[in-house]
């Protein structure tokens, strides 16, 4: 069985974190051979003292020697987007995990399959923006796109290999977030505070929110159209609020299956770096008598327009996903700031999206200067 040798482009974040709870369960399995960080420079100089990694990676070069004086021992470290890129093009690297918010991971993700790395992704922005052009890529230099998402891993967990005709519905499971039960009247009076309070998972601002209003849903919608190279109609998703099945898949025979586990970054992730294998390790298993019940409920499309906005971008294609992601970005953080109620989330996503002129296949550099353009429209409008 051979060890993966994994780059992390974000170790620092909670993917990244649950990467080196993998990498410290599994040693033999995985080995991380460099990190990168954005701002949180002491704690990945602890993970670097802990895996020796022979190269790191900061986002501002300005902080290289402060990054320097933390290290125990001297790897190469480059900064930067071209840092990231050398990093993720490392000979010595098998795999890239693309782990970081926002489309910074779009340019290296692209130089790994180049160079002929498989790509585990957990970065959504890379496939809602360029989902065709990531996928075609990878197929023509003949490397794998791993899914690791819990839920289009669970689906990519279910399908094995099973051609796209064969597939009738991709259903994606949500927690239904911290509204789920809250009357759409009442919405506009939630805070950032209450939207930040998750039942499920344990994430970072802007997921967490983007959990709350269903957009981290829609995304996870355009990024199964890509992946799993099905038409935006056969993806569907269903409110599941206990978050134990991850996901199903529906095939023509009528057959569903699912994939079931706690709620834990760690199974996904083993997943990308061990398969088509898989091995033991410490996880807690599931334990069906306590979990007791599962239950299932239609989204509320009408109250949480997410879904449908992403249904809409996935259909039209182009740079419109780009374009409803970074207008979402600019609103959520505008949200966080206290500036806007939580339902002018989807107000603002909305007006960029009817406003921006789509045109199909377009090229990496429109869909980034159309992604510039929705962040700037909807600084705009706030």
């Amino acid at each position: 069985m051979k060890k993966r040798r994994v780059v992390v482009l974000g170790a620092t974040g909670s993917i990244g974190e649950s990467a080196a709870k993998v990498a410290r369960d599994i040693p033999g399995r995985m080995e991380i051979v460099g990190m990168s960080a954005n701002r949180n420079l002491e704690k990945l100089a602890v993970q670097a003292a802990e895996f020796q990694p022979p190269a790191l990676c900061v986002t501002d070069e300005t902080r290289l020697p402060e990054l320097r004086g933390m290290l125990t021992y001297r790897p190469e470290i480059y900064a930067g987007e071209e840092g990231l890129v050398a990093l993720a093009t490392r000979p010595e690297a098998d795999m890239v995990l693309i782990a970081i918010v926002g489309t910074g991971g779009l340019r290296p993700a692209l130089a790994a399959i180049e160079a002929g790395k498989d790509i585990a992704v957990a970065s959504k922005e890379i496939l809602v923006m360029a989902g065709e052009i990531i996928m075609a890529a990878a197929r023509r230099k003949g490397v794998n796109v791993l899914p690791v998402d819990s839920e289009h891993n669970a689906i990519f967990q279910c399908l094995e290999n099973r051609e796209p005709a064969e597939v009738r519905r991709l259903i994606l499971t949500a927690s239904g977030g911290p509204f789920r039960k809250t009357p759409a009247a009442q919405l506009a009076d939630v805070t950032p505070a209450d939207a930040l309070k998750h039942p499920t998972w344990q994430m970072g601002a802007k997921i967490t929110i983007d959990s709350a209003t269903l957009f981290n849903k829609g995304l996870e919608m355009i990024e199964a159209r890509w992946l799993f190279d099905v038409e935006m109609a056969r993806v569907e998703v269903v409110v599941h609020p206990q978050s134990i099945v991850h996901s199903m898949v529906e095939f023509i025979d009528g057959s569903v299956l699912a994939q079931l586990s706690h709620s834990d970054m760690c199974f996904p992730i083993q997943y990308a770096v061990t398969w088509p294998q898989r091995i033991a390790n410490s996880l807690r298993p599931l334990d069906f008598a306590s979990v007791a019940r599962l239950e299932f409920e239609a989204p509320r499309y009408a109250d949480f327009p997410a879904l449908d906005l992403a249904r809409r971008a996935g259909e039209t294609g182009g740079a419109l996903p780009a374009v409803m992601n970074a207008a979402n970005e600019i609103a959520v953080e505008a949200f966080l700031c206290g500036k806007i109620a939580f339902p002018r989330i989807w107000g603002v996503v909305r007006q960029v999206m009817d406003e921006h002129r789509s045109v199909a296949r377009e090229g990496l550099d429109a869909i980034l200067m159309a992604d510039s353009q929705a962040r700037a429209r909807a600084a705009e409008l706030l």
